[in-house]
């Protein structure tokens, strides 16, 4: 994820990392990048679709938030950063306000207490409303970030939870990306208040020949590199 900043180069570590810390660095970060991360996926991400990661799976396509025509007439809400692709909007909001909500690749790897943003979209949606996410795929954490045959050799503890920071001169953190394991993506979504429905890890499509970071053909064909995960608001209140 490293980006030239002022003429040097961010240095890459695993620390830790907190909550101001993490919001900080990662606002930061998207305010600097934008344009040229738009630039770079504007054309994959296209203008109207809902794309869920860097495989290419089209929301038209997986209708992992409803059956096409069924959203119709919904109250949405996107949470997260990166490009965005469905709405600008941001929390909070009056308590529920939403049938649903989505989030693909946008805040959830990016902060330290993922459960705290999981009650927070529990309680803007309405009873039984739907909550999907994508985000890293766990097992990627083990490997190291390279598109190529480098990227395919175990480098990393899997169970390693210290958070990837990429830090400035002065030692401020400038990225912070935060690892959970599956399990505790799981245990994150039960304890937000979710009923966990469906777990995709969608394979790599032979149309698809671009890399993007550590995505890549060769990688998406042996190991996952994305997981959606697809839960369900339940009848609690916070």
């Amino acid at each position: 994820m490293s980006q030239e900043i002022h003429g040097w180069e961010p240095e890459a570590t695993r620390r830790a990392a907190g909550d101001a810390e993490s919001s900080r660095a990662n606002r930061g970060w998207w305010d600097r990048n934008a344009d040229e991360y738009q630039g770079d996926h504007g054309a994959f991400l296209g203008d109207d679709r809902f794309v869920w990661g860097p495989e290419g799976l089209d929301e038209a396509e997986a209708a992992l938030l409803g059956p096409a025509g069924s959203l119709r007439g919904l109250d949405v809400l996107e949470v997260g950063a990166g490009a965005a692709p469905v709405s600008y909007t941001h929390l909070p909001f009056r308590d529920g306000s939403f049938d649903l909500a989505c989030s693909a690749y946008g805040a959830v790897p990016f902060v330290a207490d993922p459960v705290q943003v999981f009650r927070e979209v529990h309680r803007v949606l309405r009873p039984g409303g739907r909550w999907v996410f994508s985000v890293t795929h766990p097992v990627r954490w083990a490997f190291p970030d390279e598109p190529g045959p480098e990227g395919l050799s175990v480098a990393a503890s899997y169970f390693d939870r210290v958070p990837y920071v990429e830090q400035d001169e002065q030692g401020h953190a400038v990225y912070v990306e935060h690892h959970r394991t599956l399990g505790d993506r799981v245990r994150d979504v039960v304890a937000g208040g979710f009923r966990l429905l469906d777990l995709v890890e969608p394979e790599w499509p032979a149309w698809n020949h671009q890399e993007w970071g550590g995505w890549s053909p060769l990688r998406g064909n042996l190991i996952p590199g994305t997981a959606i995960f697809v839960c369900e608001r339940d009848r609690r209140t916070w």
